[in-house]
């Protein structure tokens, strides 16, 4: 199979945003995906958790998916999931729904295959290999540690039978662990699967090691911060960054992801609501603005003091 390597950089794990009256907002979505490509992200990834993918309905996990897609226009590739069902019968028509959408990837999520901690890596493989089984031969496929409704790491002999199978190309790497995350670069050495970061501590140390890039929370507010990072490894200023997006990626923790579009709507200017089925926005305390106004005014210091 010829290369299809995505690009690295950051990649964004989207929100998706909502009107006041809770149905997906279309143009507010089409200008999010506008502002992640200016502000310089390597690809997008929709239809994920932060998209708040368990609690779309499969018709608007489809519309989100061809909105991106429509909206990039080809200027980054847009992968999606929305592999949320857990009989199998429902996710084959979930995915093959999806993969309509003409999307540069399709992505498994990794406890859709077995029952929480069963760890059968067998039926794991089965299930995996029959739902590949029903998507075109020619989609790209990826696979993604989605923390919710629990964690399920890939082993290293599940990571080593995708990178086998030659469909994988894309990793959405949760492991947080710097000792994991090079064993594995190892493991898809020779392989199509690339490996993306979520976690922003390891992020500089493991993109030294070879990761191919970001794929986290935190490019819904330091975008640019972060697509500088991926492309400058070798920086004289990349470790102090580095230390930076350590320590404000603990925003994540307050309130999000209602924090990351208020953050977007206050201080970038795009016309989307607060408004989320995972959170309730009343949450988003007066202290927790105050910290994303911080947050946004951090931000624009260390990008002017980079040129951005």
């Amino acid at each position: 199979m010829a290369d299809r390597s995505f690009p690295g950089g950051a990649w964004p794990v989207m929100l998706t945003p909502f009107t006041e009256d809770d149905q997906v907002d279309v143009k507010g979505l089409e200008a999010l995906t506008n502002w992640y490509i200016e502000n310089g992200c390597g690809g997008l990834f929709a239809d994920c958790q932060s998209s708040e993918m368990f609690y779309l309905s499969q018709a608007e996990r489809v519309e989100v998916a061809r909105t991106v897609i429509r909206a990039a226009a080809g200027r980054v590739p847009v992968i999606v999931s929305g592999h949320i069902s857990e009989r199998l019968d429902d996710q084959i028509e979930e995915m093959q729904a999806l993969a309509a959408t003409g999307p540069d990837a399709l992505i498994f999520i990794t406890n859709r295959f077995e029952v929480e901690g069963q760890h059968d890596e067998g039926l794991f493989k089965t299930q995996c290999k029959f739902l590949m089984g029903k998507l075109p031969d020619d989609l790209p496929l990826g696979v993604y540690e989605c923390p919710y409704p629990y964690k399920r790491l890939l082993s290293d002999d599940l990571i080593s039978w995708l990178a086998s199978t030659g469909r994988f190309h894309f990793i959405k790497d949760t492991c947080c662990d710097l000792a994991t995350i090079k064993r594995r670069l190892e493991l898809i050495k020779g392989s199509p699967l690339r490996l993306y970061n979520a976690n922003t501590s390891t992020l500089l140390d493991s993109l030294r090691a070879g990761a191919h890039g970001f794929c986290g929370v935190m490019a819904s507010f330091q975008m640019r911060l972060y697509a500088y990072l991926c492309a400058h490894l070798d920086s004289d200023k990349a470790d102090r960054l580095q230390h930076l997006l350590t320590v404000t990626s603990l925003i994540e923790r307050q309130c999000y992801p209602v924090n990351a579009k208020y953050y977007l709507r206050e201080f970038e200017g795009l016309p989307i609501t607060i408004a989320s089925r995972t959170r309730d926005p009343r949450q988003l305390t007066e202290t927790f603005k105050a910290e994303v106004l911080h947050l946004k005014r951090l931000t624009d210091e260390v990008a002017g003091s980079l040129g951005l």
